[in-house]
């Protein structure tokens, strides 16, 4: 159990049987009556935000969220399955569960998975991902001087800006918690 005037970034409690993230807090002392505690929350398993005020000694238990590296085997057109390296036991999870990560995820990738009482609900990819640009406007003369950047896409699917000088064929690094490039490979 963890008191609300305890609360920081990225702890995990549960509260009224959902599991929350806290993305920020405040602890707010008024010239005039009690201490409060002011929290952003968001919801891990739908993805819901909320604010919230609670007195700084309401007690909430912790939620223990576990997470695992996995690897993503195949999709068949439903489900995608995802294996445990250590145990070779296969996980499928729906279209909804992996949408995000799959922007930048391909077959034999390893990725996190977090579950929270033995029930998946998120799936996460590296941090940088090196994908194939497959479609992108062609460079012409000069326009490596202006600095600027064109769209792309990646071989699955992700649409990100790159430098000019890049070209269908090449080799690309991302940031996939921004989605940026972030150079040739």
């Amino acid at each position: 159990m963890v008191e609300a005037g305890d609360f920081r970034k990225g702890m995990t409690v549960e509260i009224d049987g959902q599991v929350w993230m806290v993305v920020d807090f405040l602890h707010v002392k008024p010239g005039k009556g009690a201490a409060f505690v002011r929290t952003k929350l968001k919801n891990v398993m739908t993805g819901a935000v909320l604010e919230r005020t609670f007195n700084p000694s309401d007690r909430y238990p912790l939620a223990r969220i576990e997470r695992k590296n996995m690897e993503y085997l195949y999709s068949d057109g439903e489900l995608y399955y995802f294996m445990d390296p250590e145990t070779y036991d296969q996980l499928p999870l729906n279209e909804e569960m992996v949408k995000e990560a799959l922007l930048f995820i391909k077959e034999n990738m390893q990725v996190t998975i977090s579950f929270y009482r033995d029930a998946a609900f998120s799936v996460e990819p590296p941090n940088f991902v090196a994908l194939e640009v497959v479609e992108t406007d062609p460079n012409f003369k000069g326009d490596t001087a202006t600095g600027g950047n064109k769209p792309a896409v990646l071989e699955t699917g992700a649409r990100i800006n790159v430098p000019m000088f890049v070209n269908v064929g090449d080799v690309v690094r991302v940031d996939t918690r921004t989605s940026e490039y972030m150079e040739r490979v």
